[in-house]
């Protein structure tokens, strides 16, 4: 064992994030590097729906076609493009790779608590800190932009965001190491768990925000997708959606062989306890489902499980995960599977993961296909963006900064970003200028789609 003697102090950890500002001004933070000539988004977009079901694709355009914000959402890789070509610290850790206001929300913990947390981890892998809180600031300046603010407003929301990240990262590096781990946003206990993070009344806009966003009852959730056939319950279809295995093309039957040899393979990545759950439930009915935007096209399955009898349904979500959009940007290897990647980052970042959380990876070489799985309802729900004014924008981003701050302060760097960060306004107003910019280019891009539409360079569905 190392003696105590050779840990660094916080007052150590700290000066080494602030002596990091020489080398990256953090001003040069809201710059937003400028693409190479001939640089193509719509092209971007459709090299990456090569790996994809190609019947889907329609319905990805579709959704990203609604308005700049949804854009936004599935844009992920055109954003980690501009991210890599950009001035970028050497603070890296575990980002969740796609942090806009959207990838938040509120589930059940294990315990059955109601919790406020990131929810979407596909895109997550190692990268810069600021990679996360740019997706995320910008989120809410497109948002701002997209409910009809103006740019004095967008900016402030955009600045607030940002500085709630800077006070929570402060905070979280004068705490001990399991009291980071264990701290999380308690639906029910809102103003405990901010523990002086926010004013009072800001604290109380938070608590209206997510209250309202309570989400229904596995049960009720369920209701939606099952149907009972002569006493046996079934999967509802709702193609092109929800369509049952047994309703896809023949070329596609080969699912039901893929499910049955990840759902085997990925209980061995529970813990033992879990795996004596699973195994009192017995899997009945499967269908492809589409789900998110940036992620249709890719595999995605639901299966329907009974467990004491065909009242007691339970949903587990397959979903292919495949390279990560940071990963593609930042032209690095991965060091191990797709699904290995998603569930170690989301086991992580998040403060209470699925239980039923696990992955598999079947194949091998160019060949190969990683899947991962959890639950596919448990209790969530997400923040309806068009009910928010500026004041309960603020509020709620002010929340998703304390997560995500918590988030990143799990990897033990946090008085380092602390130190970086600073304790004026250095980084919120770098924030807020890449914010600006990029709604810029999002909203450019999102015309460019629109056109490629309109010039049948693209298949919308309708």
């Amino acid at each position: 064992m190392s003696a105590s003697a050779a840990l660094p102090t916080l007052d150590e950890r700290l000066s080494a994030g602030q002596a990091l500002r020489e080398r990256f001004p953090r001003s040069t933070l809201g710059a937003l590097a400028p693409r190479p000539s001939g640089y193509d988004a719509v092209g971007r977009l459709m090299w990456q729906g090569q790996s994809r079901v190609a019947d889907l694709l329609p319905i990805r355009y579709q959704r990203m076609l609604e308005n700049p914000l949804s854009f936004y959402r599935g844009g992920a890789l055109l954003m980690a493009d501009d991210l890599a070509r950009g001035s970028n610290t050497t603070l890296e850790l575990q980002i969740c790779g796609d942090a806009h206001l959207s990838n938040f929300g509120v589930f059940s913990s294990p315990e059955g608590q109601l919790v406020f947390d990131v929810n979407d981890f596909d895109e997550t892998d190692t990268g810069p800190f600021e990679w996360d809180v740019k997706r995320l600031v910008a989120s809410f300046a497109i948002a701002s932009s997209y409910l009809g603010h103006d740019d004095e407003q967008q900016a402030r929301i955009a600045t607030q965001v940002a500085s709630e990240y800077r006070l929570s990262m402060q905070r979280f590096a004068a705490e001990t190491r399991l009291g980071v781990w264990y701290a999380r946003l308690d639906v029910g206990e809102v103003v405990k768990d901010l523990r002086g993070f926010l004013a009072d009344h800001a604290t109380q806009r938070v608590d209206v925000v997510i209250a309202g966003a309570k989400g229904q009852d596995a049960a009720k959730s369920y209701e939606k997708l099952v149907t009972y056939e002569d006493g046996a319950v079934r999967i509802r279809a709702h193609p092109p959606l929800v369509t049952p295995l047994g309703e896809l093309e023949p070329s596609t039957l080969s699912a039901h062989e893929v499910l049955d040899e990840v759902l085997e393979g990925y209980r061995q990545t529970l813990s033992v306890d879990r795996r004596v759950l699973l195994e009192q439930f017995v899997a009945v009915d499967a269908a492809q489902k589409v789900v998110g935007v940036g992620s249709v096209g890719t595999q995605c399955y639901i299966v329907l499980l009974v467990g004491r009898d065909q009242r007691d349904p339970f949903f587990l979500q397959v979903k292919e995960a495949q390279r990560s959009a940071v990963s593609t940007a930042r032209a690095t290897d991965p060091e191990g599977p797709p699904g290995e990647r998603v569930v170690d980052g989301q086991r992580k970042m998040q403060a209470t993961p699925d239980a039923f959380l696990g992955w598999y990876s079947m194949g091998a070489g160019d060949e190969s296909r990683s899947f991962y799985v959890r639950q596919l309802y448990d209790n969530k729900a997400s923040v309806i963006v068009e009910k928010l004014d500026e004041p309960l924008l603020v509020a709620y981003g002010r929340a998703c900064s304390w997560v995500l701050a918590r988030a990143h302060a799990r990897s033990g760097l946090s008085a380092q970003i602390a130190g970086y960060l600073g304790k004026n306004d250095s980084f919120e107003s770098a924030m807020t200028s890449f914010a600006l910019a990029y709604r810029a280019r999002n909203q450019a891009d999102f015309e460019a789609l629109a056109s490629a539409a309109k010039q049948g360079r693209i298949t919308v569905a309708t």
